[in-house]
Formats: structure tokens, C-alpha cells, sequence
């Protein structure tokens, strides 16, 4: 007998089935725990559900969505302030505004779904294809008609499961890369990292925490996050928005929350001169992987004092020190994480409109509505 595939879609983390967290073995970012986070502090544009696939009535595959209403935005990124912005901005706001993502787009990598292995891949993701349709019916019965839908972000080897004839009028896309970092098993120190270096660059690392002497870095807790939630988020405000494109912004209470919630897990450093903060960034211990995850700093002490390059040296030390095996420094700034030692994986995912005039020219629109990043991969190991 051919076993039977469904789904169930969630609104809360009340309702998720108890074995849920059984499947959430590959990321964190799929855990209760992590979910329960969304649920209380994510985005203002943003509504999350999670999906449970069931094979013959039992939890066989989790998943978790993410709409999101560009309208609501009031930047979609200051920097580029030209013509091409503004075409860009008014062709999302009345063409591309709503979109359904199946993953999370407040992270890189393959965190939208787990599957148990007594499940057939290409079945679950037909599943997970048909609740998209689902919870597209769900918003348009509320007024919000889904304008795109998308799932990302797969590396070479996931994405062949999407080989299906479901997504045969979606276009296959590849954005800028997740910078990688793996650490050499028989680094045990920072000493090690530095001494594997080029001079190049180990005189890059000298330049840039010469330049920092300043500056104290501190492990803050949850008291200290409350006290500084203001200037926290300030900072992060300020990169956000000079980030080339947004598609959310992080409410204030967010960082407290994550601690909250995760306690040691998550990592929170402060970076100040004097009793000023002057820019902070957080990490999460995801298995035997550490996350890099949001960020934020006062511009004119960045330049001056190498503070972004020196934040990387400090979490690639503290991920050595603690035995991790790799760090995900996500997408963005890609030739500086490229020269402290990062290397590019290639994502993919698929989008499609719901338009079909406008869908058969997505390959056209998706290269102007997301620029391709001309970079320079550095190596700095001898």
C-alpha cells in the first residue's frame, strides 16, 4: 500500500504536535524554542506558521513559513538613492509586496524545513507544496492576495529534490553566497588561526586589533541587553538600513527575547568605549555550528577602528576556543568575510508569481529586482 502524505498548518506554537522537536535535530532554527521566539518578537510585516507533514498520520517533516508585507516597510534600503531605487521600490509595492516564503528569511541557510528519513523527499516537498497553496488561500481569505511565492535557500545537493513537475513554472534562482567558515581541526587556539595566516593578512589581523586597543568587548547578559535596549537598537537600525535591500526590520524587544528564551545558546557582546556602546553582535550555538546572526555599530567608529573586521577575529576565536566546526556568516560584506578565511556556498531556491504574465519573465525581473554582487574572493591562509 502506498503510504498516504498531509499537512497541518499551525498558527501558534500551542498547537504543534508534541513530538515536534524529535524532527528539529538538524537546526535549531526549527525547535519549539526557536519558533517561540518568532511568535514573540518577530518583524511587524511578518506572520509566521509552521507546517507539520504527516506520513500515514504520523510527524514525519516540519517546516516553517513566512509571509511578509513589504508594504508596511518604510525603507527597503537608503543606500542606492537613484532613479533605479525608486523604480525598484514602486514595482515591489504594487507588483511584489506580498510574498510567502517557505523558509525563513531572517537567515541563511537550509533552515525552512526537516524531514524524518523514512519519508520520500520529493513527496514531502509535493506536501509542502500544496500547503504553500493552502496558506495562500488562508491570507486571500483575510484580503492579502500572495503576489510571490518562494522557498529557499538549498545547496546543490537539496535543491535536486525540487526536480518535481510542482515547480516546473517556478524559476530557479542563485543569490549572493553563505559565507562559510570551517575550522581546521587541529587549530586549538587563536594563535593557531593566526599562525596558519599569509603575511598579508596576519598583518591585516595585527593592523585591525592594533587600531581596536581601545575598544572593551564585553559578554552582556540579559540585565545589560534591558539596560542598553535603546542604543541596541540604534545600532542595529542604522546598519539595517544602510544594508543595499530590506525586506524586514527586527522589533526592539528582539534580542531580549532571544535571550530569554535560549540563555547561554545565544551570545550577545557589547563592544564600548567607556561606558558608550558603540556597537554589539550576536551568535548562536547551533549544534556543532555557530551562527552569526544580527548585528550593529556606530559608522564612524566602524572605519576608524576595523570594528566589523575585528568582530569577525573575535567570533571566529570564540568558535575555536569552544571546539565548533563551522561558522555561517551568512550573506553580506562577502570579500571581507572572504579575507578572513570564509568560503562562498552556492544557494538556491524557487520563486514564482502568482501572475502568469509577469512569472514567465521572472528570470528578466529577478536579475533587476536582486542585483548581482561583483566581488573579489580573497584566500588569507599561506
Amino acid at each position: 500500500m502506498n503510504p498516504s502524505y498531509s499537512y497541518k498548518i499551525y498558527s501558534s506554537i500551542d498547537e504543534l504536535p508534541t513530538n515536534w522537536d524529535d524532527l528539529a535535530t538538524s537546526t535549531i532554527f526549527l525547535s519549539k524554542k526557536y519558533l517561540e521566539v518568532l511568535e514573540k518578537s518577530s518583524p511587524e510585516n511578518m506572520i509566521c506558521h509552521f507546517i507539520g507533514i504527516f506520513k500515514n498520520d504520523l510527524l514525519a517533516g516540519i517546516a516553517v513559513s513566512q509571509f511578509l508585507d513589504l508594504n508596511k516597510l518604510e525603507s527597503f534600503g537608503e543606500r542606492d538613492k537613484c532613479i533605479k531605487t525608486a523604480l525598484r521600490n514602486f514595482a515591489f509595492k504594487n507588483f511584489c509586496s506580498n510574498v510567502l516564503l517557505i523558509g525563513n528569511n531572517m537567515l541563511t541557510g537550509q533552515n525552512s524545513f526537516a524531514f524524518s528519513d523514512e519519508i520520500d523527499k520529493k513527496e514531502a516537498i509535493k506536501t509542502l507544496k500544496k500547503a504553500s497553496l493552502s496558506l495562500k488561500k488562508l491570507f486571500e481569505s483575510k484580503g492579502k492576495k500572495i503576489h510571490i511565492t518562494s522557498f529557499k535557500d538549498f545547496d546543490e545537493e537539496e535543491i535536486k529534490h525540487f526536480d518535481i513537475s510542482e515547480f516546473k513554472n517556478n524559476y530557479q534562482f542563485s543569490t549572493q553566497p553563505n559565507m562559510v567558515f570551517t575550522i581546521n581541526e587541529h587549530w586549538k587556539s587563536e594563535q593557531d588561526y593566526i599562525n596558519s595566516l599569509s603575511k598579508k593578512y596576519r598583518d591585516q589581523y595585527k593592523r585591525a586589533r592594533k587600531k581596536a586597543d581601545v575598544i572593551e568587548k564585553r559578554k552582556m547578559h540579559l540585565a545589560d541587553i534591558i539596560e542598553y535596549e535603546e542604543t541596541i537598537y540604534d545600532l542595529y537600525i542604522h546598519v539595517a538600513k544602510n544594508a543595499p535591500f530590506n525586506t524586514f526590520f527586527l522589533p526592539k524587544n528582539h534580542f531580549r527575547i532571544f535571550k530569554e528564551i535560549f540563555h547561554e545558546k545565544f551570545l550577545f557582546y557589547g563592544y564600548f568605549i567607556g561606558e558608550q556602546l558603540i556597537g554589539f553582535n550576536t551568535l548562536i550555538k547551533n549544534g556543532d555550528v555557530m551562527d552569526t546572526y544580527f548585528l550593529g555599530y556606530d559608522e564612524s567608529i566602524q572605519r576608524e577602528k576595523m570594528l566589523y573586521l575585528n568582530m569577525l577575529y573575535d567570533m571566529i576565536a570564540y568558535s575555536i576556543n569552544k571546539g565548533f566546526k563551522e561558522i555561517i556568516f551568512a550573506r553580506t560584506a562577502l570579500e571581507i568575510k572572504s579575507s578572513v578565511g570564509a568560503k562562498p556556498l552556492k544557494m538556491y531556491g524557487f520563486i514564482a508569481h502568482s501572475n502568469r504574465i509577469i512569472n514567465s519573465q521572472m528570470p528578466k525581473i529577478f536579475s533587476y529586482l536582486e542585483p548581482e554582487t561583483i566581488w573579489q574572493e580573497r584566500n588569507p591562509f599561506k
